[in-house]
């Protein structure tokens, strides 16, 4: 009874809608026999996205898209709402899993050589999902509107502006104005909210429906090159032969990885829970080291390091370049080896491409270029650095605790690392040199003659001078004695 009473109910619905017609042939196409484990990470990445769009609607009920009430609302989700805090946790996690996910698939295609024909548009509709992945990765960080947010979007848009001629319209578009103001969280929550995950969809869609017109590509074997003139038919008839139906021989395979998928979400949200918010955000707090997430890293990495002229050809040149590159890759070696053992560029190219992208993550985390806010607050001068010294260099150690030096300078190996440790700048510096550093500024130190009197310069000139390399000019004898 009930096996009948089902079966009525599909064929009203199969009569109205025909999805056997529609979804069928999607389903039970042929795929080659060599596509196993390696081609799982594009529906890991597409199940992550449909996690986000999930739990998306379900924070958009609590979360408010208003520059007063945002971060109260995130502390609600994640203290007060009942699961809040895990709806919040799975969110984060599966943005960054997508990302992850996403890398893994386009490095497994460039690797295998998925991008030659004729799948040259499912490659070039690939890319601009993954640009839209990292556009929703960005634009989820600035919903969060904390510190590291309100700072995330101002750097966001200072390299927007950086564009020539429509710049500043593009700013003015993003923000509601020149500068970030009420409407700017609002625009960024329609980007987020509508406008990318809309975008993602449809390339979705265009990018499904060509791996099933174009084929799944088949695992590379060494010297079997692609020849656009036989492949189509070559293709055909090995898939014909040798093939197995996408549902349920590959699907099944593909539903395996995505419940590994879910499992490592769920442990990660369970055990690490969400980020932020960290504060509220506030333009005129300086004591703040606001950083990107992970996979924007190597950027705030490369934006520290480099030197000033050449960051317009960093934000502007090198995407315009690497996007370029990526959009003619398969136009550009469209035919020929696919094996990446055939292939020694190419494995090269992803070898220094991560390690260029780790190395530069590394540093980010390690930030030596960055200040260390409450040091001359919270980090005493040393002792030894203070003994035996003249009043006036004693009143020099006085302002350069009082003048935050030590936000950017350690003394004994405490304090930020943002310029040269203070230890032995004696051996390296005349007073001269010390007081026209102190005074101009340079490299990356401010010039503090408006903010230092002439007798404070001296003063800090005077201490500066007993800091020598292993060993210290006694003050009242001018012998040199071994440091404490």
């Amino acid at each position: 009874m009930i096996r009948a009473t089902t079966r009525s109910v599909y064929d009203w619905f199969e009569a109205r809608l025909g999805l056997e017609k529609t979804l069928g042939p999607s389903l039970t196409h042929a795929v080659p026999q060599s596509a196993k484990w390696w081609y799982v990470f594009g529906s890991m990445t597409m199940l992550l996205f449909m996690v986000q769009v999930m739990t998306g609607i379900c924070l958009s009920m609590v979360y408010v898209p208003s520059a007063d009430e945002a971060y109260a609302s995130l502390e609600y989700l994640t203290y007060d709402q009942q699961m809040g805090w895990f709806l919040r946790s799975l969110h984060v996690w599966g943005s960054h899993l997508m990302i992850a996910m996403m890398s893994i698939h386009m490095l497994q295609v460039f690797l295998f050589g998925a991008y030659k024909f004729p799948r040259e548009l499912t490659w070039i509709v690939g890319v601009l999902l993954f640009v839209c992945t990292l556009g929703m990765g960005f634009t989820g960080q600035v919903l969060r509107w904390d510190q590291d947010a309100y700072w995330g979007m101002g750097v966001g848009m200072a390299m927007a502006g950086r564009v020539p001629v429509i710049g500043p319209e593009i700013v003015h578009l993003v923000l509601g104005g020149p500068i970030i103001g009420g409407e700017s969280l609002s625009r960024f929550f329609a980007l987020h909210v509508f406008i990318i995950p809309g975008t993602l969809i449809a390339l979705l869609g265009v990018h499904l429906l060509l791996v099933v017109k174009c084929g799944i590509n088949e695992r590379p074997t060494p010297g079997v090159l692609v020849d656009k003139a036989t492949y189509r038919e070559t293709y055909d008839r090995e898939v014909h032969r040798r093939g197995m139906p996408f549902f349920p021989n590959a699907a099944g395979r593909d539903m395996i990885a995505c419940g590994l998928t879910l499992t490592v979400l769920f442990v990660c949200a369970m055990m690490f829970g969400p980020a932020g918010p960290n504060g509220r955000p506030d333009p005129m707090l300086i004591d703040t080291a606001p950083r990107p997430d992970f996979w924007f890293q190597s950027i705030f990495a490369v934006l520290a390091l480099l030197p000033p002229y050449m960051e317009t050809f960093l934000i502007l040149g090198f995407p315009l370049l690497a996007g370029a590159v990526l959009i003619l890759l398969p136009f550009l070696s469209g035919d020929g080896e696919k094996h990446w053992k055939r292939r020694p560029m190419a494995v090269l190219f992803v070898s220094v491409l991560l390690v260029s992208l780790g190395s530069l993550t590394w540093l980010a985390y390690q930030s030596p270029w960055s200040p260390v806010m409450d040091a001359w607050s919270a980090l005493p001068t040393p002792a030894q650095y203070v003994k035996g010294r003249s009043p006036l260099a004693l009143q020099g150690a006085i302002v350069v605790q009082n003048k935050q030096c030590r936000n950017c300078h350690a003394l004994d190996g405490q304090g930020g690392r943002r310029g040269p440790a203070l230890d032995g700048v004696a051996s390296r510096l005349n007073s001269d040199q010390i007081i026209r550093q102190v005074i101009q500024g340079g490299g990356n130190m401010p010039a503090y003659g408006q903010h230092l009197t002439p007798a404070e310069t001296t003063a800090v000139t005077a201490f500066l001078m007993t800091l020598h390399d292993q060993w210290e000019h006694e003050p009242a004898t001018g012998r040199r004695t071994p440091r404490d």
